[in-house]
């Protein structure tokens, strides 16, 4: 394997390390649910999400956990092997790299938590965003620039 894949790898652990660290901070802060007004539009606030996106399966009885864990390895492998077959590039690796460290990131939380840990909260006009983390906008940049690649790059040069 070649050094820029393993370079790859090393920012998607930087994502991790930074998702965690700011986890970290806002549990050593918060009690659950307790939230800080930061702006007009922006709380800090600590919540658990046992679902997945939009609390999706929250509720169900546990399964979930072993399903997104589950999940969120098999899509870490195969972007794996993508990462390995365009490593020499740039922005498809990057967008690979934002969601595989997204992913782990958030992998970590179900293991220690059972959930994950959510605490961005943004809002209007009394109407909440579901709360979110750096996991959560890793994942959500890396899906973004690989439809970006997508839809301007594929099949051209990506030198």
């Amino acid at each position: 394997m070649t050094k820029r894949y393993w370079g790859w790898w090393g920012l998607a652990l930087a994502i991790i390390a930074v998702d965690q660290i700011t986890k970290l901070a806002i549990l050593a802060r918060f009690q659950r649910y307790e939230s800080l007004l930061i702006t007009d539009f922006f709380n800090l606030v600590l919540v658990y999400n046992s679902g997945a996106a939009f609390s999706f399966l929250a509720d169900a009885d546990g399964w979930q956990k072993w399903f997104f864990i589950g999940l969120a390895f098999v899509i870490t492998g195969w972007l794996s092997v993508m990462l390995r077959q365009h490593a020499h590039e740039r922005l498809l690796p990057t967008a690979l790299t934002f969601i595989i460290g997204g992913a782990l990131g958030n992998v970590i939380d179900r293991f220690r938590f059972d959930a994950v840990v959510d605490f961005l909260d943004f809002h209007v006009a009394g109407y909440h965003w579901p709360a979110f983390n750096v996991a959560d906008s890793s994942i959500f940049v890396g899906v973004a620039l690989m439809l970006w690649h997508q839809f301007f790059y594929e099949g051209k040069s990506h030198e």
